[in-house]
């Protein structure tokens, strides 16, 4: 925080007291009743967290890269599903500034950076997985359309998102396969559906969907940027920006879960003392705080290397990666540290532990990030900083 603008100190302080105030009194009843928190969402609007990527004149101004993942840990300490409300809208405003057409930023930042607009990426397909180039997706040029067709699942904010960046191959038969593949900005229209909701372990309140594509006609000029074959390697720069992100998410949670177990340890006794004084629960405390703050400091490392920038999959691989291990093992031993309460639903800490393995499983499985660290340690032939 000490390395913050005042301007960005100020943000993170607001977000902070948005999450004591309004998220954390309600987000119990929210989580368990799988309801999507509409009035929060407008909340967060009217916060300007919508624009954090956009600048003028698009928006109010973009902020740094460490202030976003500051802003995204606060977000989820007080529930996780509001960071990932704003995580992929994040990403496509990312993706429009660094690569769209002057025509395609005019016409969609504006929206975007107020919240008016929402957007989204698709990019995992059923069976595919991790495996984004073995994609199925197609967009057929037939004149001055794209002609698309296939599906997508697990995408997150699909139903209330207006706007989504399409990986699809715009050349099948392209080798190597990656440059064969765009991004397209896909409005909801004929042909685009929005199949089912996909239920799951934790992540309630925001909707993850399947989206199919049937014969579904897009402008040519809704391809990002102004040529074909480039969408591989700008969802790649994109997902270094996803993928701070996720690890900020990991650092809310497993904050949030280290606050709890900390709380309940100093107010709980067993054989008349607090039960943080006994060496085991102190241990587990400590440990959890140390990991916590490396996670912190290696995400904000790679945070200020993307604001650099230079390419940072490396350095966001890694944050994700730690990050995400550190808050599952964070909210399995907060539930240690409770007890029997923390397997109940009145705890807050069974929902961190319902939470957490979303950032070992999303943005890139934790496999694929130590496969993308090995090769960057390889492809750069030192460690140094």
């Amino acid at each position: 925080m000490e390395q913050l603008p005042d301007e960005e100190r100020a943000l993170v302080d607001v977000v902070r007291d948005f999450v004591d105030r309004e998220v954390k009194p309600v987000v119990q009843q929210l989580d368990h009743e799988n309801t999507y928190p509409e009035k929060l969402i407008e909340q967060m609007k009217g916060l300007g967290l919508y624009g954090l990527a956009v600048p003028e004149p698009w928006g109010a101004g973009q902020i740094s890269s460490s202030a976003y993942v500051l802003v995204t840990e606060e977000l989820a300490r007080g529930w996780m599903s509001l960071a990932g409300a704003m995580g992929g809208h994040t990403v496509v405003c990312s993706l429009l500034l660094a690569y769209g057409t002057q025509a395609q930023r005019d016409r969609y930042l504006p929206r975007l950076a107020t919240g008016e607009l929402r957007a989204t990426m698709a990019l995992t397909e059923p069976g595919g997985g991790s495996d984004l180039q073995a994609m199925r997706t197609t967009a057929r040029r037939v004149g001055d359309e794209y002609v698309v067709n296939g599906s997508k699942t697990w995408i997150s904010n699909a139903r209330r998102s207006g706007l989504v960046a399409l990986l699809c191959k715009t050349d099948p038969s392209a080798s190597p396969a990656h440059s064969g593949i765009s991004i397209l900005l896909c409005e909801k229209v004929a042909g685009f559906e929005v199949s089912r909701d996909l239920p799951k372990l934790g992540y309630k309140g925001i909707e993850s969907c399947e989206l199919s594509f049937d014969d579904m006609h897009v402008p040519v000029d809704a391809l990002l940027g102004d040529a074909e074959g480039q969408g591989f390697a700008q969802m790649m720069r994109g997902l270094e920006t996803g993928r701070l992100q996720v690890a900020g998410r990991a650092l809310g949670v497993g904050r949030a879960a280290l606050e709890d177990a900390l709380a309940y340890a100093q107010t709980r006794e067993s054989f008349g003392k607090p039960i943080w004084k006994h060496q085991a629960i102190g241990h587990y405390l400590a440990d959890m705080a140390t990991k916590l703050e490396a996670a912190r400091q290696l995400t904000l490392h790679a945070a200020r290397t993307y604001d650099s920038g230079r390419r940072a999959d490396l350095e966001a691989g890694m944050a994700k990666l730690l990050a995400s291990e550190t808050a599952m093992e964070i909210a399995l031993n907060a539930i240690r540290i409770h007890g029997g309460y923390g397997y109940s639903t009145e705890f807050d800490v069974e929902r961190y532990f319902r939470d957490a393995p979303l950032m070992i499983v999303g943005e890139g499985t934790n496999e694929i990030q130590r496969n993308v660290i090995a090769q960057q340690l390889v492809k750069r032939g030192s460690v140094a900083p």
